[in-house]
């Protein structure tokens, strides 16, 4: 399969561009897209040929939920059965944006959207592109992440390209994305309601809106032994290539113990990388050091995680050894993501 890939500035959108990958989603064609999380792998949402092949594109298994995105209310009436209030007051605050809510599904949603649950997650991003292509196809576009399962997720089209190259049909290329992390899934659908996986959307922004909200304990606990109701809750997610092993704790340990961990690895051969920050990059004399972001900015983290990752693969490191952060605010969702790309090896010193 030839894969077109097309330029599109979200600041000057194309509409031929945008009507060109409309069209394709039409015909149940595969269009990446940006978003301001990252970039999404677009199909109608509604067209279980062309879900199936989302999946095949990706290799990611079929029990995973999908999350359908759309661009204005009426298309969101449409796929679930009622709006609780609390979804509404949340959607005036936080829509468009990185929050994905959990609903109970209408009879059009198909099972293989849903990973055969009688729920479905949807969303409404905020990407002038991203609404672009879900208004002019006037279809809820289902939008995983972009890349092969299992994989970081895409900041950037040359992400996308590399993965997905020749499997899907356009690919358009919108710049890097913002947020850098998908989105927070809140589910509406049960008594409580609950956050599934933490993102750009937090824990205490919610509480403000929802003082009952809860954090699903699968946020920050590896397991494989549950149904998914949104997608990144089972499976190794976001890996790299290397081995990794995440510290948390107070900052001075976890430099010390990178330090001696990266000595004793470099001497049995390996290369070692180092996931530092602005703060500590200087304190590490040994091994191959990226730095994410700073800690007084934790935003800054969430932002180039995946990129980060990313580049260690493409540098050939053997093991990253991580810096984690504290688990609050914006800090929770890298820490979850963190632990997914770790395969749950996250050390508390």
């Amino acid at each position: 399969m030839g894969t077109k890939i097309i330029k599109i500035d979200k600041d000057n959108i194309d509409e031929s561009l945008i009507n060109e990958a409309a069209i394709l989603i039409r015909e149940g064609k595969i269009v990446a897209f940006p978003t301001e999380t990252v970039y999404g792998l677009g199909a109608n949402g509604l067209d279980t040929n062309a879900v199936e092949g989302l999946f095949k594109a990706k290799g990611r298994p079929q029990d995973n939920p999908l999350i359908l995105h759309v661009s204005n209310l009426e298309q969101l009436r449409s796929l679930v059965t009622q709006i609780p209030e609390i979804a509404l007051e949340c959607m005036k605050r936080f829509w468009p944006g990185p929050l994905t809510m959990i609903f109970n599904k209408s009879e059009i949603v198909p099972y293989m959207i849903t990973g055969g649950l009688e729920t479905v997650a949807i969303r409404m991003p905020n990407n002038p592109i991203a609404l672009k292509l879900i208004e002019e196809s006037s279809l809820p576009i289902a939008g995983p992440s972009a890349n092969l399962s299992g994989k970081p997720s895409p900041t950037n089209a040359s992400h996308v390209i590399e993965d997905l190259d020749g499997k899907i049909d356009m690919i358009i290329d919108g710049g890097e994305t913002g947020v850098g992390l998908e989105s927070t899934v809140l589910d509406l659908s049960i008594g409580t309601p609950t956050i599934l996986r933490p993102g750009g959307i937090t824990y205490e922004d919610l509480k403000e809106i929802i003082p009952n909200v809860e954090q699903d304990l699968g946020t920050i606990k590896m397991s494989e032994n549950i149904v998914p109701k949104s997608p990144g809750q089972k499976y190794k997610h976001y890996a790299p290539k290397a081995d990794m092993t995440v510290y948390t704790g107070n900052i001075d340990n976890i430099v010390s113990k990178i330090k001696e961990q990266t000595k004793e690895l470099i001497n049995k051969g390996y290369k070692v990388g180092i996931m530092a920050t602005e703060e500590t990059k200087n304190d590490y004399p040994d091994g191959f050091v990226l730095v994410v972001g700073t800690r007084e900015e934790k935003e800054t983290i969430a932002t180039n995680l995946f990129k980060i990752i990313r580049l260690f693969d493409d540098n050939g490191v053997d093991v990253i050894l991580a810096e984690g952060v504290e688990y609050d605010h914006i800090g929770m969702a890298i820490m979850n993501r963190m632990m997914k790309a770790s395969g749950g090896k996250v050390i508390n010193l």
